[in-house]
């Protein structure tokens, strides 16, 4: 059976893990006939945010991986922990936690950092050759992750597509039911909520992301 590494940026849209995009891939990983195991960075979020009213909690602090683990249901291992050489594949869900989490995409735009744990570990499975699914915002960080050149989608944001090709990534247009797959990389990106507009939407690309990655891994 094919295992699967998911990484999660927190828990909740505005500060850490898309958690409808979250629930899809691990339901669809399974449905397909895989095992995926969730990992998240043990770090402080950028910030915390009350999802009621959409402002930020001044004051609150919360762990990325002490969140992450309310979606994987206490099953999750802290990155670092973690051995690429363990799985056939990675898919990194998206929400803002993986543009103010994982990486300070959210901030910085095309001058970002990624965690260096998330790289590390995003690095090793693509240097063995496995795939790499991204969701959402999560593919802004494809240049950052596999170099200059990677083929990619966020949906068709402008602002968004335009840092991705500042930081030398290619960006292409994508429906909110398609997928956008650079072979040469084994990097497959989906729009998700930068475009769908309801959850079945969303399940429709990450559903076709999924099938992909494991096809390929």
């Amino acid at each position: 059976m094919k295992q699967i590494a998911v990484i999660l940026s927190g828990s909740g849209v505005f500060d850490g893990s898309e958690i409808y995009e979250s629930v899809l891939t691990l339901l669809n990983i399974e449905q397909q006939g895989a095992k995926y195991h969730c990992l998240a960075p043990n770090v402080d979020q950028m910030h915390v945010v009350n999802h009621l009213t959409g402002e930020v909690a001044e004051g609150e602090q919360r762990n990325v991986l002490v969140e992450a683990a309310r979606l994987a249901r206490g099953e999750i291992k802290a990155l670092s922990d973690a051995n690429p050489a363990d799985y056939d594949a990675l898919i990194i869900p998206g929400g803002f936690g993986a543009a103010k989490n994982l990486s300070n995409f959210a901030v910085a735009s095309s001058d970002c950092e990624v965690n260096p744990e998330v790289a590390s570990f995003t690095q090793a499975i693509h240097s063995e050759g496995k795939p790499v699914g991204l969701i959402c915002i999560a593919p802004a960080m494809a240049p950052k992750l596999f170099g200059a050149d990677v083929l990619c989608t966020i949906g068709k944001d402008p602002d968004t597509a335009s840092a991705i090709e500042a930081m030398g990534g290619r960006h292409q247009a994508c429906e909110v039911s398609e997928t956008v797959i650079d072979r040469d990389n084994k990097v497959i990106t989906t729009p998700a909520y930068m475009l769908a507009g309801s959850i079945s939407e969303a399940a429709s690309g990450i559903g076709k992301l999924v099938e992909e990655v494991i096809s390929m891994a």
